[in-house]
């Protein structure tokens, strides 16, 4: 399916950016539950990427990138309390919002062109 590997490497290296975020939050600021919900949603985003890949049918492949595209719509929910909390600088939000919105827009393209196919 078109796009997957772009995809693939970019919710893997937010993946990566949440869990060094993950680890700022409880190191630096004492805050687990935000810290866990936000590394929850943030990884999940690449793992059902990595799920769609191996999907049994375009069906599946449509619901684990829907499911993904939930996930990165969570983790835009979370990002936005921890930088209205102050919990994170407006910096270092801009920086995960730039990543996480091209995400979504890849996700959204993705999902929209798959479902287009063989109609």
């Amino acid at each position: 399916m078109k796009g997957e590997n772009i995809v693939k490497e970019k919710s893997y290296q937010f993946a990566l950016r949440i869990v060094k975020l993950d680890k700022y939050l409880r190191d630096k600021k004492k805050e687990f539950v935000l810290a866990r919900q936000i590394l929850r949603s943030g990884t999940s985003i690449g793992a059902l990427v990595n799920e769609g890949e191996q999907a049994e049918s375009k069906a599946d492949f449509i619901h684990k990138f829907a499911i993904a595209l939930k996930e990165a719509n969570e983790t835009d929910y979370w990002l936005s309390i921890l930088k209205d909390s102050e919990l994170i600088t407006t910096n270092m939000y801009n920086s995960l919002h730039l990543d996480l919105l091209e995400l979504l827009k890849l996700l959204t393209s993705i999902i929209k062109s798959t479902k287009k196919m063989d109609n």
